[in-house]
């Protein structure tokens, strides 16, 4: 039997959706790393599965790079002092290019979706695998 868990048509590549994840979230207000990857994994975009926190802290890392988050140390938790990652207005600005580029994305796989079905319909996407198998 053929195992498709790993393969992008099971969302496996859906992490590449990180980065307006995380300027969605924090345009809700500053958080800790560690808190943001949590409400990240709750957006259905990643399929519940909670992203890898140390992949999470290099996106903020190259973000913050590019001027998109800023962070601070927060020393008024109990604890250790932990970063606070805030949204700067370029991050604003990217994340609003990312709203129109997702919309348009969008409507691509609309219509990809609506041919796939078609085709699997007719029996045209069966063959096809399996002349391609």
């Amino acid at each position: 039997m053929l195992d498709l868990s790993t393969c992008p048509c099971a969302g496996a590549t859906l992490d590449k959706l990180i980065q307006p994840a995380v300027l969605a979230v924090l345009a809700e207000g500053p958080l800790h790393g560690y808190k943001l990857a949590e409400r990240i994994g709750r957006l259905p975009t990643l399929g519940g599965r909670r992203p890898d926190v140390s992949g999470v802290y290099r996106f903020l890392k190259g973000m913050e790079r590019r001027g998109f988050v800023t962070c601070s140390w927060d020393l008024s938790a109990r604890g250790p002092a932990k970063k606070r990652y805030a949204l700067t207005k370029a991050g604003r600005q990217c994340l609003a290019r990312w709203v129109e580029t997702l919309a348009q994305f969008r409507r691509g796989i609309g219509v990809l979706l609506t041919v796939a079905r078609k085709s699997i319909s007719r029996g045209r996407g069966l063959r096809a695998s399996r002349s391609a198998g």
